[in-house]
């Protein structure tokens, strides 16, 4: 899953499309993101006894990761990503094996980015 907590994401599809929102948590076995303020669910809540009132509470609800993208600065819209390693002065290599060459022969590690070939962003 190429989305995580944190991300700006916009929404391709459904009631928000359109809208931008921060990912709150990421549900991998269900493939579902929970943006922050978008798709919002109503509970209706009973009293109990230990205090808490009776209501409809708003709370978001879960967006299938394929409806939504990864939100570009640059080109204010959703972009695909890929991933690639970064090397030596933060050069991008397609494969870990040439990442590492470029690090030296006493790099046992090389960081796994993720990357829009449209515009050249690197996703932290």
């Amino acid at each position: 899953m190429k989305i995580k907590k944190g991300d700006k994401v916009i929404i391709l599809s459904g009631k928000d499309r359109g809208t931008t929102g921060r990912v709150l948590r990421v549900d991998k076995d269900a493939s579902r993101v929970f943006v922050e303020g978008r798709a919002l669910a109503s509970l209706h809540k009973k009293a109990s006894p230990t205090g808490q009132e009776a209501g409809i509470i708003k709370k978001e609800s879960g967006i299938h990761v394929s409806n939504v993208a990864l939100y570009s600065e640059q080109l204010n819209r959703g972009v695909r990503v890929c991933s690639r390693y970064m090397g030596q002065d933060k050069k991008l290599y397609a494969s870990k094996a040439e990442a590492l060459a470029s690090l030296g022969e006493g790099a046992k590690h090389a960081r796994k980015v993720r990357f829009a070939k449209k515009t050249g962003e690197i996703f932290e």
